[in-house]
């Protein structure tokens, strides 16, 4: 069928607008599962989700549909293979958990009861990440629809995990286990969001993570500090050094090696960063803070999206109750976490991070450091056609509107699917900073969630060509 632009849209939203209603209700009752991934208690909702899911993607018309066990809760996969093929294949990653919530925490109505007030959905799940996953199952069948296609124009795939909001403990091992099914020549993650409703944009990337505990031995026990301090090493004094020694003057992590792999933003890349709407006051609202602090040289956006980064994330030590005990304490701890941005490799980081603590512990310090599971750092280079593909179907969506782009400064297991996969990872979101990810009211834009089922019925008929360019 062949349609102009024009044409091809008024297709699509007229498809969308039919079975609105519908897909609204059928989101509702997704939302009433509280697949919390987190309480063990809930472990049976999370899974009853993902047997939800696995019923509705085959009432989608998702000839494949699996749910793939793992260690911990259920993912759900579902491919539906295009008639061509040669047709480039797709990968779509979201999950299906959501974060605890009671109506105690804050919440106006019961967060597992979907409401709609004034156009917005309020419920946990609602933006993070339910309505964006299920965007999708609209999606594709507009795509037909306005194309009398009876399949999609990629080799479409969905891998929608249960444990995102617990850390994706057991994610890679499944990615690394089925990687022969989940093969693609690019990854959309809708687990993401716009600047705000007046402003559409693309994520192009999101930061990767290293994150330590460091315990710190010096007595064996508790002991006097009259008798004894300033003669013996102190713990919590040493915990204090190394924490005083991870930034420099200029607020640059200060450890050897650190920078080593960063990728540098461009000046164009940096120009688009400042072409952003960012009230700095606003955003210090927003982070309960009374000032911007970071690396000297650069933007706040710029230390959150595209510099790597230190924190302090915990320290204690000895005494912490009320009044004074005089006392060398026997031990001290600290919590520290990375940021890393592309580039960077979280083994080479870590073992910088171990070499760094051996110049700063002293003699009669016994310490441990303990690395959890890193997250890899992913980015999509502004040229890449599929990024293009992206940009021009949310366009189109948008009545035309110039589509900008940001990055994320969190982290997320998108790494690990470039990382296995081998395919550029490209995100696809439409939520917005008012949702309230992980807060009380979490809610969703209806009319921006709409606008969501339009790109992807856009884009799945542009990413063949853009994907086709990359590959040559």
């Amino acid at each position: 069928m062949s349609e102009t632009p024009d044409s091809a849209v008024h297709a699509v939203r007229t498809y969308i607008a039919q079975h609105r209603a519908a897909f609204l209700d059928d989101l509702a009752e997704w939302l009433r599962i509280p697949s919390v991934s987190a309480q063990p208690d809930r472990a049976g909702d999370v899974r009853r989700s993902a047997e939800w899911l696995a019923a509705k993607l085959t009432g989608t018309g998702f000839p494949t549909t699996e749910i793939w066990e793992t260690d911990g809760a259920p993912a759900v996969f579902a491919e539906w293979p295009c008639a061509d093929p040669d047709a480039p294949t797709v990968l779509v990653y979201g999950h299906h958990d959501v974060q605890p919530a009671a109506r105690e925490d804050g919440w106006h109505t019961d967060p597992f009861e979907p409401t709609v007030v004034d156009g917005r959905m309020y419920a946990r799940g609602a933006a993070d990440d339910k309505g964006q996953v299920f965007f999708h199952t609209l999606g594709v069948r507009a795509h037909l629809a306005a194309t009398g296609r009876t399949t999609p124009a990629v080799h479409l795939k969905l891998l929608v995990e249960g444990e995102e909001e617990s850390g994706s403990p057991h994610f890679r091992a499944l990615v690394e286990a089925r990687a022969d099914r989940l093969a693609a020549d690019a990854v959309i993650v809708s687990d993401t969001g716009m600047w705000s409703e007046t402003t559409p944009t693309v994520c192009t990337g999101m930061r990767g993570l290293a994150d330590c505990e460091i315990e710190l031995y010096g007595p064996d026990q508790d002991i006097h500090s009259g008798s004894f301090g300033g003669a013996v090493p102190n713990p919590a004094t040493v915990a204090g050094r190394i924490v005083a020694a991870l930034h420099d003057a200029e607020e640059r992590v200060a450890i050897p090696g650190f920078y080593d792999g960063v990728t540098e933003l461009t000046e164009a890349e940096r120009a688009l960063v400042a072409e952003l709407p960012f009230d700095e006051e606003s955003w210090l609202r927003t982070a309960k803070s009374h000032a911007t602090l970071g690396e000297a040289g650069h933007s706040t956006l710029e230390r959150v999206w595209a510099r790597p980064t230190a924190e302090v994330n915990g320290i204690g030590g000895g005494y912490q109750g009320p009044g004074g005990k005089t006392i060398v304490p026997a031990s001290a701890l600290l919590k520290l976490s990375f940021r890393l941005v592309a580039g960077q490799d979280p083994a080479r980081v870590e073992q910088a991070v171990r070499d760094w603590l051996k110049g700063l512990v002293p003699a009669g310090i016994r310490y441990e450091v303990d690395f959890g599971a890193p997250t890899r750092p992913c980015l999509t280079p502004l040229g890449h056609p599929a990024l293009k593909a992206v940009a021009g179907a949310m366009s189109r969506a948008f009545d035309g509107a110039r589509i900008r782009y940001t990055r994320e400064g969190g982290s997320g297991p998108a790494a690990d699917l470039q990382d296995v996969l081998g395919a550029p990872v490209l995100f696809l979101g439409i939520s917005v900073p008012s949702d309230g990810w992980h807060a009380p009211n979490e809610k969703i834009e209806l009319d921006l969630l709409m606008k969501g089922v339009e790109t992807t019925a856009h884009l799945w008929g542009d990413l063949p060509t853009a994907l086709r360019t990359a590959a040559h």
